[in-house]
């Protein structure tokens, strides 16, 4: 897997999931909104540091490249059971509430990240295109949800848009219409190369300057744990957006021929 931007997903893939290990077992607990696992659940503190202790190790054999491939494939059982558990039973309970469907999208582009890569690592011959294009359907249906919380909950939206920037809830409402465009360019594959990396970019861009800045001065738990989950998302979408820029070099390739 020679493509930069795959390789920076992983890298970013990796110390995420070590960072997100780390606040485990320093707070004991889970991912917060991002792995509402319910407070009943039996030994449910001892639960949470070994998902912390394995998402360590899987972070960690991601960086090594005789591992790295194998490391993929169990990053996407892990976030697959995540997904299942923890972000389908919001959907199954409240259907109507879109911030449900909202969850199940970040949780959605993290999954089919973790595919893609798991992809590209998959092969000496090169990764399965049938494949990548369903992990690129993946990620442009989550794309779905994440635009339309924008539309959705535009007063909220406009809260996290950086003060020195104008009209926060056209801002709000620009974006969410911008993503929406890139999951459906992704889905019917219009442009889809570039869909999938302006979504990337935009994503990195919300990142740095939504969740980035709430780390100086004296960050809490949250702001930690919104910076690791956020860049978790955008590496997704990165390696998403390698996976659909493979597939169409691919697709075109076999055009020519």
């Amino acid at each position: 897997m020679d493509d930069r931007y795959s390789q920076a997903a992983r890298w970013i893939f990796a110390l995420c999931f070590i960072a997100m290990g780390v606040l485990g077992l320093v707070y004991g607990d889970f991912a917060m909104q991002w792995q509402p696992v319910p407070t009943g659940v039996a030994a449910r503190t001892a639960l949470a540091y070994v998902c912390a202790v394995l998402e360590i190790i899987l972070g960690v054999s991601l960086l090594v490249p005789r591992y790295a491939a194998a490391a993929s494939r169990a990053l996407v059982v892990y976030v697959l059971l995540w997904w299942l558990l923890l972000k389908v039973p919001g959907i199954v309970s409240a259907p109507s509430v879109e911030a449900s469907w909202l969850g199940l999208g970040e949780i959605a582009v993290i999954l089919a990240g973790a595919w893609t890569l798991s992809l590209l690592f998959g092969r000496a011959d090169g990764p399965d295109t049938i494949s990548l294009r369903r992990a690129a359907l993946l990620f442009g249906l989550a794309l779905i949800p994440i635009g339309l919380s924008h539309i959705f909950y535009p007063t909220e939206t406009a809260a996290l848009v950086p003060s020195w920037l104008p009209s926060h809830r056209g801002v709000a409402y620009a974006t969410g219409a911008a993503q929406l465009a890139a999951g459906l360019g992704v889905l019917f594959w219009v442009l889809p190369s570039l869909a999938a990396t302006l979504e990337a970019v935009a994503l990195s861009i919300f990142t740095i300057f939504v969740w980035v800045p709430g780390l100086f001065g004296h960050p809490a738990r949250l702001q930690w744990t919104a910076v690791v989950m956020s860049s978790m998302i955008t590496a997704g979408a990165w390696a998403a957006a390698a996976g659909v820029a493979f597939r169409h070099r691919a697709q075109r390739a076999h055009a020519n021929t």
